[in-house]
């Protein structure tokens, strides 16, 4: 049993898929049916919520606030569907949260595990992403909740401030003995792919760059980067929640004296005028 409009539905089949082609299968209709759906739905708002291309739809700002507000109307709909029913149906919720590795295993996960117990019924869908485009994530409705820097934050989103990651300057553990700045003239960055500007940062801050050698080396995923680090490959920064084992069982070293480059990110997510009790929950537990 579905409440919302056929418009709706069709609109949210195309954000799903990106083309009138998958949506117009997924629904088993016509293509000529979820377009008209669309166009319907674009003249009762006066509003366009896709920019057209051959690389598919994208959502324009008033698409990406329709979006929210289906995703929120799904929600509701399960919700009323339920208590029309008596409560004798089972409704399951989905729920995706979006965030770098270090902060999704340290924080996330462990928050979100007696919130499970309470609610057998939630599917949440934890959502690895160590790339800075988990605010554009919330945005396009493909997560309900996001880790994000500050800097990202727009009007229409609610957030609230975790406790900082501190960033720490690793190297090979074998390196122990070498000068900091030998390191910095003749070794390479790794980082996680062109965009992650933290080591960088992290020189920068505390007035080493001068001393670089030019030219990173990139590998996207975390826990291999780490491996390649401790392989004698080069150096970087890690929060410190995540060195710390590596460091412990000695197979990374901590350079520049354990100084720490403390970075304080947000919770984000945008406005649910009823949320959830387990969505509220979720904000309150992640520190």
């Amino acid at each position: 049993m579905r409440l919302l409009s056929p418009q709706l539905i069709a609109f949210i089949a195309v954000c799903k898929y990106q083309t009138v082609h998958g949506a117009a299968e997924k629904l088993h209709i016509t293509q000529t049916a979820v377009t008209q759906r669309i166009k319907n739905l674009e003249q009762t708002l006066n509003s366009t919520l896709f920019i057209r291309s051959r690389k598919g739809m994208t959502l324009t700002p008033e698409g990406e606030a329709l979006l929210r507000y289906c995703h929120a109307a799904k929600e509701l709909e399960g919700e009323t569907i339920a208590q029309l029913a008596g409560g004798g149906e089972i409704i399951e919720r989905e729920l995706k949260i979006s965030a770098p590795s270090s902060i999704m295993q340290s924080r996330i996960t462990p928050a979100c595990q007696p919130i499970l117990k309470r609610y057998p019924n939630l599917l949440l869908h934890f959502q690895v992403n160590d790339v800075e485009n988990r605010q554009q994530q919330l945005k396009h409705g493909n997560c309900d909740l996001a880790i994000i820097d500050s800097q990202y934050l727009t009007p229409e989103m609610k957030y609230k401030k975790l406790k900082p990651e501190q960033y720490i300057l690793v190297c090979p553990y074998t390196w122990r003995d070498r000068n900091l700045m030998d390191i910095l003239r003749h070794e390479r960055i790794i980082d996680f792919d062109p965009s992650d500007n933290i080591t960088l940062t992290y020189i920068k801050h505390f007035k080493l760059t001068s001393e670089i050698k030019t030219g990173r080396l990139f590998i996207n995923d975390t826990q291999q980067l780490a491996s390649l680090i401790e392989q004698g490959l080069g150096y970087t920064t890690l929060t410190q929640e995540f060195a710390e084992p590596l460091l412990n069982k000695k197979s990374l070293f901590c350079l520049n004296a354990h100084k720490t480059l403390d970075l304080t990110p947000v919770l984000a997510w945008f406005h649910r005028s009823t949320p959830p009790k387990y969505f509220t929950e979720i904000i309150e537990n992640i520190h």
